[in-house]
Parts: C-alpha cells; sequence; structure tokens
C-alpha cells in the first residue's frame, strides 16, 4: 500500500475553505527529543503538509504567535510544561486549531487530563504505527476543513439572508410607494369619474329654463332618500350618479318639447317625450361600470301600480334606484313647473308625492322621502368672497351658476388652486361680478 499516496490531502477549495488553490496544511510538532522531531518529519515527508517543529511547550507557543498552524501533534511527558498544559494554552488561545497528544502506556492518567483540559482530537500511543499516525493526522485536518467550509457557508447564508432582508425591506417599502401611489391615482380616477358625470348633467342644463339645476336636485335629494333607507354605499353612490344623469335623453329631444310642460303636451308630443328614457340608455350603455345607473335611467318614470313607461313595469320589477329617483324626479318636477303651468311649493309637493304612495310610488321609498323631507334643513354656515379671495381647499356652500342660470360647479365641490385660477378668468373675461359662497371650515361634501 502507498501510504503517502493514500493520505495526501485533497486539495479542493470546498473542503479547505481558506483559498482558492490547493490547501498547504501546517502542522507543528512538539517534542523534547530531536530524534522524535526527526521521526516524525520523515513520517510527513512526501505528504504535501508544510511541518514545523518545537522542542517544549514555550517554544511551540512562541511559533504559534506568528506562524498559521492548523495541526499542533504534542508529546505528553516534557519539561517546564507538559503536553496537557500547552494543548489547553493552544485551545484557550488558538481554538480553530486541531490538537493530538503522544502519550505512552503509562501515561493513562496524564492522557485524560488532556483529554479534559486540550479536548483533543485524538491521542497516539507511542511507539506509533506511522500510517495510523497520518491517517489520524489526515482526518483531523480533514475534519478542521470541513468546519472551516460548515463556517463560511454559514457566513455565506448569513450574507444571503441579510442581503435578503434588505431585498424584503426594499420591496415592501416598494409596496407601500407603490400602494400609495395606486391609491391616489384611483382617488384621481374617482374625481375624474364624478367630474365628467357632472360634465354630461351640466350639458343637460345648457338647454336652460326649468332645467337650470334639475338633475343635481334630483341627485342631491335621491341619495338622501337612499341613506335614509340604509343602502349600501356603493348603491347610495350609482343613485347619486343615477341622479344627474337620468335626463341626459332630453339632449335628443327639440328646445319646443322641453319648454312644453308635461300636463300641456300632445299625444304626439307625449310619444316623442316618453322615448327619452330610452335614448339615456342608448346613450350609457357602453359603459360597462355603468349597468345599474343605466337600468335607473330607463325606469325612472315607472310606476309602483304599473302605468309609467317605457315598459309599464311594476312593483318590485322596476330597479330600486329608479324607484327611488322617481320620487325625487318627481317632487322637483312639480316646484319647476315641468309638469304643470302651476309651480308648487315644496310643502305642496311634498304633499303630493305622499298622496302617491303605494300606486305611484313605492311606499316604502315615500316613507324615507317622508322622513328626508320632514327634518328641518340645516342651514351650512358660510361666507361669500370673491374669486379673487378663494383659496384652495374651500368648499362651495351652494352651487356656482353661470349668468344664464347653468350649474358650472356643484355645492360641496372642493376648489384647487388650477379650479380658482379658471374661475376667476370666466368672471373677467364675461365681465361679471360675482360673490362665491364658500363654507366655514372649508369641510367638503361626499360627492
Amino acid at each position: 500500500m502507498n501510504t503517502e499516496a493514500a493520505l495526501a490531502p485533497v486539495a479542493t477549495p470546498a473542503l479547505n475553505g481558506m483559498s482558492d488553490t490547493a490547501p498547504v496544511w501546517t502542522v507543528l510538532c512538539v517534542d523534547d527529543e530531536p530524534n522524535i522531531l526527526s521521526a516524525i518529519r520523515r513520517a510527513f515527508r512526501g505528504t504535501g503538509y508544510r511541518v514545523l517543529v518545537a522542542e517544549g511547550g514555550p517554544q511551540a507557543l512562541e511559533l504559534l504567535a506568528t506562524e498559521p498552524v492548523h495541526l499542533v501533534i504534542s508529546d505528553m511527558r516534557m519539561p517546564v510544561m507538559d503536553g496537557a498544559q500547552l494543548l489547553e494554552q493552544v485551545r484557550l488561545k488558538w481554538p480553530q486549531i486541531t490538537r493530538m497528544l503522544l502519550t505512552g502506556y503509562a501515561d493513562v492518567s496524564s492522557t485524560v487530563a488532556a483529554i479534559n483540559r486540550g479536548e483533543i482530537f485524538r491521542y497516539i500511543t507511542k511507539p506509533w504505527n506511522e500510517e495510523d499516525l497520518l491517517r489520524a493526522a489526515h482526518e483531523a485536518l480533514e475534519r478542521q476543513a470541513l468546519l472551516h467550509e460548515k463556517a463560511r457557508l454559514e457566513r455565506e447564508v448569513a450574507r444571503h439572508n441579510e442581503t435578503l432582508t434588505r431585498l424584503n425591506a426594499s420591496l415592501e417599502r416598494q409596496v407601500a410607494e407603490r400602494t400609495v401611489q395606486l391609491s391616489a391615482a384611483n382617488a384621481r380616477l374617482g374625481k375624474n369619474y364624478m367630474g365628467s358625470i357632472k360634465l354630461f348633467s351640466n350639458l343637460i342644463e345648457l338647454r336652460g329654463g326649468p332645467m337650470a339645476g334639475h338633475s343635481r336636485r334630483v341627485a342631491d335629494m335621491a341619495r338622501r332618500i337612499a341613506v335614509q333607507m340604509q343602502r349600501p354605499a356603493a348603491e347610495v353612490q350609482d343613485v347619486f350618479v343615477s341622479g344627474l344623469l337620468h335626463d341626459i335623453g332630453h339632449v335628443g329631444l327639440s328646445d319646443g318639447l322641453l319648454g312644453t310642460t308635461v300636463s300641456g303636451m300632445t299625444a304626439e308630443d307625449k310619444a316623442f317625450y316618453v322615448r327619452h328614457c330610452v335614448l339615456g340608455e342608448q346613450a350609457l350603455l357602453a359603459l360597462e361600470d355603468m349597468q345599474a345607473v343605466v337600468s335607473n335611467v330607463r325606469s325612472h318614470h315607472e310606476r309602483h301600480d304599473g302605468r309609467g313607461f317605457p315598459e309599464g313595469l311594476s312593483g318590485d320589477a322596476i330597479p330600486l334606484g329608479a324607484r327611488i329617483l322617481a320620487v325625487a324626479d318627481t317632487f322637483d318636477d312639480l316646484q319647476s313647473g315641468h309638469l304643470t303651468l302651476a309651480k308648487l311649493t315644496a310643502a305642496e309637493a311634498r304633499l303630493f308625492v305622499e298622496r302617491g304612495r303605494g300606486t305611484q310610488f313605492e311606499a316604502s321609498v315615500v316613507d324615507a322621502f317622508a322622513e328626508v323631507t320632514r327634518a328641518p334643513a340645516v342651514p351650512t354656515p358660510f361666507v361669500e368672497l370673491s374669486p379673487q379671495d378663494l383659496k384652495p381647499g374651500m368648499a362651495l356652500a351652494r352651487d356656482l351658476c353661470s349668468s344664464d342660470g347653468m350649474v358650472l360647479l356643484t355645492a360641496g365641490h372642493v376648489l384647487s388652486a388650477d379650479l380658482i385660477r379658471r374661475v376667476i378668468a370666466h368672471t373677467e373675461r364675461h365681465n361679471l361680478t360675482t360673490l362665491i359662497a364658500v363654507r366655514t371650515g372649508f369641510a367638503a361634501e361626499p360627492a
């Protein structure tokens, strides 16, 4: 058997844990007898190990302080400092160095002391077998290489974990920032959505006459009724939007027809007039997210008793939003003179609606309407300012209308710096002297 070839260390970076080149293991042999040291040197010849020698414990400690050593093989019986004492010092000062003991058969108690105090890897009895000595040294260094590799891998894992922790923190921060951005974007989309709806509503009111402000008033009343009925927030919002858009089909009717009261229309006029519900449905049909609104717009002239239009639906076949709109729309039409030449007061219009409970209108909707209109109106505290004195964040206390009665901005609208500049430009362009009512406290009404 070729002992040297069999016991030579494997030059693998994965094992040595020290460098990317072949490992050079350093062995320190300590004995007070020069011939023993020479014999150990000969035993390690050809193995590739770097061998250092020391003739006693003090000299070995001096060498260890200046030389990188991986394995210490010490004799037990030495003057000044025996093997147990030396290896204990090595363990305390250089715990990463592997320790082995050479001992005679008669040194059992000393060997036990060395094992306990020096925590040696193995002891070899004298006289030693050369093959056993080399194999023990090889196993000791291989074990040390594995420990080095384990420590390296643990450091690597720790670095990776630290990197992952930083990445996770960065990702969490980015997600949080992105969430804020998306929330802001959603808020802008919601604001733009309501702005577009109000724009469509204003287009209806461009026709002038009794229509000015009608859609906003109907939307506000419909929302208050829906809230009184404790409908879900999303449904309340749909009812409000439906109120703003319920008469969008009027854009397809002539000015002459719209200027005629419903009671004064001929049969032919009424045939055209009833089409505005279907025209409104057609105008909004392509908006996938507004199908509830579309149904409300189509059916807001249906009656609880089935005598309405365009389909003659009755009872629960009519969407609830449309049933609410029917009450709010009729209440405002009675006061504006759209239904009859004689304009009714709010009290008279309320009585008319209540008389239609269970016939023209659903009972529960009329009951909610009665509660809403019976409660005394709480005046909104406001102050009137010129456009130049407006500040961003102020909320309108009442609708801002043009000189011909068109609603430019609705009550509750919160003013931005850009919007204030446009209001100022509008008043200057048309040479208007306008005082604008804004709420004290700048509280905005939900839209």
